[in-house]
């Protein structure tokens, strides 16, 4: 059998050229239907846009040259890229809260975590340690509504600022939930709870400084504690509300791909605030382990540390676990 002439010589040549030079007509037809598919193919690769060209190795390429020697559809070429685009995606989502990575160095995460906790809780006890000692501010003084926002924005912040590193925890609550339902891996709890702690302990140090010897002695650095004639089992079934409302709702807009990302900040700081509005009153609104026991630890005073340890944990993992069993689509 005759070769056909090869498509980068030239045009091809038509039937009565190919048998008048010797070439096999049928092959000289496959390449002149190869060419002009190719050239409708890139046309088409080329009018998606640049995503396409972005969307995996070869892909627009493999497309593109896929059309030599056969015609493709133009609807085939455009679920090929439209496949690309998507798997290309997917490779780019993390598989951790926020779009985090697990599976990245566990030291940047640690990090972001530490920071993150020292800013929630240093920018949340300082501002209650400030309506504590009744001190005034522009044109007044603190009070309990500016306690409340004061932590909710500051993890609305957080959650901003270091949620696409580490998954903006900032609290062992939200941790355990998270392990428990198989969104993060235990071999990582360690290091994540240890830097929580460390960034507690430091946003609390930070609140000494900021109002000295009386933030310590008088307003015990905003530690959470159960108010007057309020006892152990009623602030510890509370704390266990509050951190179920916080936790679902992380777990919620944090690892299911129907949550829309722009709102995960907002909606997980207007969470606490609530829990915290809730709480104040009667626990302090720790909603977080390491809140409680960082400024608890700096100011020297344990007093029901049992129940603000405990309490948000087991709300924290039936708030994960009622959310992942029963609406959560990943």
């Amino acid at each position: 059998m005759g070769r056909g002439r090869d498509v980068n010589e030239g045009s091809p040549m038509d039937p009565g050229e190919a048998r008048t030079a010797g070439y096999d007509p049928d092959a000289v037809e496959v390449h002149r239907k190869g060419d002009s598919a190719y050239d409708e193919g890139r046309q088409t690769v080329d009018g998606l846009g640049p995503d396409i060209h972005a969307s995996g190795p070869g892909v627009a390429d493999g497309v593109a040259e896929g059309t030599v020697g056969h015609r493709i559809s133009r609807e085939e070429m455009r679920r090929a890229a439209r496949d690309g685009v998507v798997d290309r995606e997917e490779e780019l989502k993390g598989d951790g809260a926020y779009g985090s990575s697990t599976s990245d160095s566990i030291l940047p995460a640690a990090l972001a975590e530490l920071v993150g906790t020292f800013i929630l809780v240093f920018g949340g006890t300082a501002v209650a340690v400030g309506a504590i000692l009744s001190l005034p501010t522009a044109g007044g003084a603190y009070d309990s509504l500016a306690v409340a926002l004061a932590f909710g924005l500051a993890l609305a912040a957080v959650v901003a600022a270091i949620g696409h590193v580490s998954g903006a925890h900032v609290n062992p609550a939200v941790t355990l939930g998270l392990a428990a339902i198989g969104q993060f891996p235990w071999k990582s709890v360690p290091a994540y709870l240890g830097a929580q702690l460390v960034g507690a302990m430091l946003g609390a140090v930070g609140t000494w400084i900021a109002f000295g010897g009386p933030g310590r002695t008088e307003a015990k650095l905003a530690a959470t504690y159960p108010a007057q004639g309020v006892g152990d089992l009623q602030a510890f079934l509370l704390e266990i509300l509050i951190t179920f409302i916080l936790v679902f709702v992380v777990v919620s807009v944090a690892t299911d791909s129907r949550a829309p990302a722009a709102i995960a900040p907002i909606a997980v700081g207007f969470a606490l605030a609530v829990g915290v509005f809730i709480a104040g009153p009667v626990t302090g609104g720790a909603v977080n382990p390491v809140r409680a026991l960082g400024p608890m630890l700096v100011a020297g005073d344990l007093t029901s540390v049992w129940l603000y340890i405990l309490g948000p944990i087991i709300g924290g993992v039936l708030g994960a676990f009622v959310y992942e069993r029963t609406m959560a689509k990943h």
